[in-house]
């Protein structure tokens, strides 16, 4: 038993030098292949900073997303405002055709009593105040009646309702199309943020695959592309009108 125990005891230090020298050695090869590397590569970086331009095109890509259910949400606006401004013309056109069938014939000339011109210029006032306050006059159009620019205050009311109605038209002819050149503009306009969310992805799709970049190079590449501050700005860039 005490030889057994002897010959143990003399083992563990032969043992120990040999491992020491396994671990010296592995120590080594690992310096050697680290020196051996190509300069600039190094331990792969983590998974959280290799793809910051991925994660900041993303993140442009959502904000994008927000700017063009606006702009989308804008341009429907746009286009019913057009359906209803046309209604309203082709009312006042109706409007503007039967008056003038019911007032074909003139009126007989006769002896004016005094005062009856300041009624009717009375009568002209109110008419194209109350038009203006529903909205069928302009106030340009107002300020012309009481100016009497290119209006005739002595004319007797019936004759001053054909005058009124087609000024009416032509407010709404004018509201028309008004709201045809918004809704072209906020279709130029959607158009622009739905090409701009499009090439958000793209980009972090393609910045993704591709995997990490210099820091550097992701300066310059966002800058040359996208930012989330110019997401808003740049749905303005106006693209050729769609028919």
């Amino acid at each position: 038993m005490e030889s057994v125990l002897q010959t143990f005891l003399r083992a563990v230090p032969q043992a120990t030098a040999v491992w020491l020298v396994i671990l010296l050695a592995l120590g080594l090869a690992v310096a050697v292949a680290v020196t051996t590397l190509p300069r600039g590569v190094g331990a792969p970086e983590p998974a959280g900073e290799e793809n910051r331009l991925a994660d900041r095109l993303e993140a442009a890509a959502v904000e994008a997303v927000e700017v063009a259910d606006r702009r989308r949400s804008e341009w429907l606006a746009a286009q019913q405002a057009v359906d209803e401004t046309w209604a309203a013309y082709e009312q006042a056109s109706d409007d503007a055709r039967r008056l003038a069938a019911t007032t074909a014939f003139p009126l007989m000339s006769r002896r004016r009593k005094p005062g009856e011109n300041v009624d009717r210029q009375r009568y002209l006032h109110r008419a194209a105040t109350e038009l203006c306050r529903s909205h069928d006059l302009s106030i340009a159009q107002l300020n012309d009646v009481y100016a009497h620019r290119g209006w005739n205050p002595r004319l007797h009311p019936v004759q001053q309702e054909p005058v009124l109605v087609n000024a009416v038209r032509a407010h709404r002819f004018d509201a028309y199309q008004r709201a045809v050149e918004k809704e072209r503009a906020t279709w130029r306009s959607a158009e622009a943020a739905a090409e701009t969310l499009r090439g958000l992805r793209a980009e972090a799709a393609a910045a993704r695959l591709n995997g990490p970049v210099t820091e550097a190079g992701e300066q310059q590449v966002y800058a040359e592309h996208w930012t989330s501050a110019d997401t808003e700005r740049r749905t303005a860039v106006e693209l050729p009108a769609a028919a």
